[in-house]
């Protein structure tokens, strides 16, 4: 029985050394990462917007003009009304966007709504298209930035996408802010810093138009981005990161919609993290494609709360191991483990994460892990898998 629990505990922190090893790499090649030169001289690609909404009659305006600010008369913005029951349509028209409308109540998800955009822009193809989410705003430049990278590596490009909480949100809103910041700002930057791709992350999207009109889209997948990346990056066409273009969007205030929110993206990206890591993993080494394993190993890194509470609890059953066995391996492996993710963590936060949360918050991390383990919990008892609108703050329902 001994041999076995040193067997089990050490093989849980010897796996666990991949994703907190990651994490670290990412973060150190981050704080040397330089700011990319993007041409700015020439003729920007004609650009195609396409803004898939549900039920966004609250925030759509914002994003729209967000949007039409950025765009030459070439240009188009296409917002796709996706099984409105709401005037999201109406007042997408009203601010000056073109307008479809698609009713399926049996085919609900993003997936749906964006394949059924592509196959309207058919007629007239755009060199370049652009994903914004109905929720989010580009920042000036950034459409133009995405579409002249987009068009000069012929490769889609992902901008630096932020979630902020509200200036008066408690802790547990900015501690998932920064954990946001980490996730799609400096893992990022430090996969670019290699050469290395980076996953899609749903908004601020460009496409060339023959890999998105090639792509497979009408799915209800709960992290449609995320799959569609891989999907793209096993034929060839992997993601750049472009943190010179920024879109962001906020976190729902209300509880009801913080919860629905983590919970589609997390499940999501479990999900995803179980079928597809082993299989990129198999493909990078079988294709000899190094960017696919890059892809894999970022892919290994959970949520940072999970990893967090992976770490710990493999940490404490090696500490009670060796208390009663004098088994040093297995907490020496997790002990470096943990010092690893607790190295990378406080790295992110001194780069990136000051202005979010104060030094003192660090140490009531914890509180924030607690308050999700429900989310993993019920990963494992009922697992979402269709997609669901989270809630937005204004909604009437």
């Amino acid at each position: 029985m001994t041999i076995f629990l040193q067997a089990l505990l050490g093989g849980a922190a010897l796996l666990l050394t991949v994703p907190a090893a990651v994490l670290l790499a990412e973060v150190l090649l981050a704080l040397t990462s330089r700011r990319a030169e993007i041409p700015a001289d020439g003729v920007r690609p004609r650009v195609a917007v396409l803004m898939p909404a549900h039920n966004e009659v609250v925030v759509i305006a914002r994003a729209i003009h967000s949007v039409l600010a950025q765009l030459s008369p070439t240009d188009r913005l296409l917002v796709v009304a996706d099984n409105c029951s709401d005037a999201t349509a109406a007042v997408a028209l009203t601010a000056g966007a073109q307008v479809i409308e698609r009713t399926d109540p049996t085919r609900r998800g993003k997936g749906y709504a964006l394949d059924f955009g592509v196959q309207h822009l058919r007629a007239d193809a755009p060199p370049v298209v652009i994903v914004i989410d109905a929720d989010c705003e580009a920042a000036a430049g950034s459409l133009d930035r995405l579409a002249r990278l987009c068009a000069q590596t012929g490769r889609p490009v992902q901008a630096l996408y932020l979630m902020q909480a509200a200036s008066d949100a408690g802790l547990t809103a900015r501690l998932a802010q920064f954990a946001w910041i980490v996730k799609n700002q400096v893992r990022p930057l430090g996969m670019r810093s290699l050469g290395l791709p980076c996953h899609l992350f749903g908004t601020g999207m460009a496409f060339p138009w023959p890999a998105l009109a090639a792509a497979t889209l009408a799915s209800g997948h709960i992290v449609e981005d995320l799959k569609l990346g891989i999907d793209l990056a096993r034929a060839g066409s992997p993601a750049l990161f472009c943190p010179e273009a920024l879109v962001t969007s906020s976190f729902p205030t209300s509880a009801a919609g913080l919860t629905a929110q983590r919970t589609r993206w997390e499940h999501g990206h479990l999900g995803v993290i179980l079928s597809e890591a082993p299989r990129l993993l198999v493909d990078s080494i079988s294709r000899l494609r190094p960017h696919l394993l890059g892809l894999a190993l970022d892919l290994s890194v959970p949520p940072l709360a999970l990893l967090a509470l992976q770490l710990a609890v493999v940490w404490l059953g090696c500490v009670v191991l060796y208390h009663f066995t004098r088994a040093a391996i297995p907490l020496a492996i997790s002990s470096t483990a943990l010092a690893m993710a607790g190295v990378a963590v406080f790295l992110a936060w001194a780069r990136y994460g000051r202005r979010v949360v104060p030094f003192s918050a660090l140490a009531l991390a914890g509180v924030y892990v607690v308050l999700k383990l429900p989310v993993y919990a019920k990963f494992l008892i009922a697992r979402q898998l269709d997609w669901v609108r989270s809630k937005r703050d204004g909604d009437q329902s």
